[in-house]
């Protein structure tokens, strides 16, 4: 199981344009100037291929911190 560090890191290289270290456990990943629907999806991906988890949009619409949607992922293992 992948603990939230590497969690993050791997959330934070969805993203092209924004700098991984401004993204940690704790950053309100919807409130990012980068964020996006695609990111969205492409974070789907990551997480079925990652942790072979089936995670939902609401999963990620719903999650506000980059920790809650590890915590969501964790839950469905």
């Amino acid at each position: 199981m992948k603990t939230l560090e590497e969690f993050v890191k791997l959330f934070a290289e969805q993203f092209d344009e924004t700098d991984a270290s401004e993204i940690q456990a704790s950053t309100e990943f919807h409130e990012l100037d980068e964020w996006s629907s695609l990111i969205g999806l492409s974070l789907i991906a990551m997480v079925d291929e990652e942790f072979d988890v089936t995670l939902k949009g609401d999963d990620v619409k719903n999650s506000v911190t980059v920790e809650d949607l590890y915590n969501k992922v964790i839950s469905k293992l």
